[in-house]
């Protein structure tokens, strides 16, 4: 049997490796374009901030190596130029000789991964991306030579992330991204923060603002500024691959990259598509999808290793979780969001939350952002996303395998967690959502969201903040009075019979002070999330009231 490899990173790598140890007999050729293989490239923004000094840290294996561990022929700077389906051989060109040749194969695997997205404007081509060892080598060189000012096009998880490392470096950097926020996986509300963070860093941000133009000293802005730029890097997003496999006749999905079925099979049989390249199947609805994550390339990489070895294989779809450093912050995205479930037409609800790392007792508790989007009729957890800095991690790897094991939100509540006071809270913030989903679920009491509030307002709802008269006095929703909840029961006489809407910080005390005077006879609802949720919101930065 010999199988052919072409892309030597996460998938390709992954089921080179696996089909080795299945079979010692097989014959196993791996061809990349690139000078390296099996590489971390999601390190690579860290090797430009010198935060990791030592590049061959990244090279996690070499084609000497991989030989005399697994006997593989892997192929640096080889690049698949042509595949034939039909005589089932691949047309590979030596990029250092410059010759062409052919190779048979009985199965092949395409990992060719993704490439950057670059816009056609005008001085384009002096913008880097950041894609594999070489890129990052050219940028470190670049880095070296002391630029006073850098631009970062794109405010996505790369972006933020090499936009961070060239402050490291000390250099003046701007980030520029089309849309109004950055970090497109989160929801407005859960981004603010972000954004935040970044200026906090001495980042330059400009949202809703694209580049139009660029020269050797400056980038021109549509909003008509012109930023200085010695250095200009571009991580806009990635598309997959295709170009090769479309000229083979390989059928290509509807979101763009290689059609593959529960198997990863192309639409000929001994062809097998992984990694970026490859559509997906989204877990929420069957959908494809593109999600050009590596945990996912190395497992659909072992699927197709083990699906040519003839072994049972466990197809899975993906939830897409996530998670990314943005200076001192940590943020993770797991499942849907609610742009997508909105766009989608799936109803929900939406929870948030602000809790502490561990117990506020214990020493060094830091704050945290959390976010379950939910079903309302069945419970499922349809995605969750998060921002803080420690213990963040481990809440949304617990609530995506919540999501994998097909969990309902009111079962968080019976997750039994590790618990002591440095490292959590006898109810987590996990049990916590799962506690609050039961309340609402259960119709125990109501929530209006943030982006309700103007809604509510509009048809004459009267606003209560049972926060502190401190708290209350270093802000508020517009129009709310205050009645702190101590002080509810004696005076509810200041209420008028209508809707109440309440709000407290993050929602622990509306929620009580709603259930009390629902119980009282009034028609209240808590603010989900409370004023810190709020404050983060669109409308409240059009108020400039964030702070």
């Amino acid at each position: 049997m010999k199988v052919v490899i072409i892309g030597g990173v996460a998938g390709g790598m992954s089921a080179a490796t696996r089909l080795r140890r299945l079979s010692n007999e097989a014959e196993i050729v791996v061809l990349e374009r690139s000078g390296h293989v099996s590489y971390a490239n999601c390190g690579l923004p860290y090797f430009v901030g010198g935060v990791i000094e030592d590049e061959n840290l990244l090279l996690l294996q070499t084609p000497a190596s991989l030989f005399n561990r697994f006997r593989l022929d892997v192929r640096v700077d080889t690049e698949a130029v042509a595949i034939d389906t039909s005589s089932n051989t691949v047309t590979a060109r030596d990029l250092v000789k410059g010759q062409d040749y052919q190779i048979r194969y009985d199965y092949l695997i395409l990992s060719p991964g993704a490439s950057p997205v670059v816009p056609q404007i005008p001085g384009i081509e002096r913008a880097m991306p950041l894609r594999t060892v070489e890129d990052v080598e050219r940028l470190v060189r670049e880095v070296q030579n002391s630029p006073r000012s850098a631009v970062v096009i794109g405010g996505g998880f790369i972006g933020l992330e090499i936009a961070e490392n060239l402050v490291h470096r000390g250099i003046a950097t701007t980030l520029i991204e089309a849309t109004d926020q950055v970090l497109a996986p989160l929801d407005p509300e859960m981004a603010s923060p972000v954004a935040e963070e970044v200026r906090r860093h001495g980042v330059t941000l400009h949202l809703g603002d694209s580049v139009e133009s660029m020269t050797l000293e400056n980038v021109s802005l549509s909003s008509g500024q012109i930023v200085p730029a010695d250095l200009v890097v571009v991580a806009i997003g990635v598309r997959p691959e295709t170009g090769l496999a479309r000229l083979a006749g390989l059928a290509i999905g509807e979101r763009g990259g290689i059609a593959v079925d529960e198997f990863n099979r192309t639409s000929v049989e001994n062809v097998y598509a992984v990694g970026d390249a490859a559509e997906k199947a989204d877990a929420l609805d069957g959908a494809p999808t593109l999600v050009p994550l590596a945990n996912i390339a190395n497992r659909h990489g072992r699927v197709v290793a083990d699906h040519i070895a003839g072994r049972p294989v466990r197809p899975r779809t993906t939830i897409g979780t996530a998670i990314v450093k943005v200076f001192d912050l940590t943020i993770a995205t797991t499942g849907w969001n609610e742009k997508r479930l909105r766009a989608g037409g799936r109803p929900f609800i939406a929870i948030h939350t602000h809790p502490s790392s561990h117990a506020t007792y214990y020493p060094g508790a830091k704050p945290m952002c959390l976010k379950l989007l939910v079903d309302p009729s069945s419970g499922e957890i349809l995605g969750a996303q998060g921002v803080g800095t420690e213990g963040l991690d481990k809440r949304i790897d617990v609530l995506a395998t919540a999501i994998r094991a097909g969990l309902t939100a009111p079962e968080l509540a019976d997750l039994e967690l590790a618990y002591a006071p440095p490292f959590g809270s006898a109810k987590d913030p996990v049990n916590t959502l799962g506690y609050i989903a039961e309340n609402i679920l259960s119709g125990l009491v109501e929530t209006v969201q943030w982006h309700e509030v103007d809604e509510y307002r509009a048809r004459g709802a009267q606003f209560v903040d049972v926060r502190t008269r401190e708290e209350f006095a270093r802000g508020t929703l517009p129009g709310a009075f205050n009645i702190p909840i101590d002080e509810l029961r004696e005076r509810t006489s200041e209420l008028a019979g209508g809707e109440i809407i309440v709000n407290c910080q993050v929602g622990q005390r509306g929620h009580a002070a709603a259930m009390l005077l629902n119980e009282l006879g009034f028609r209240a609802k808590n603010l989900d999330g409370g004023y810190r949720t709020w404050r983060c919101s669109p409308a409240a930065r059009e108020l400039q009231l964030v702070g």
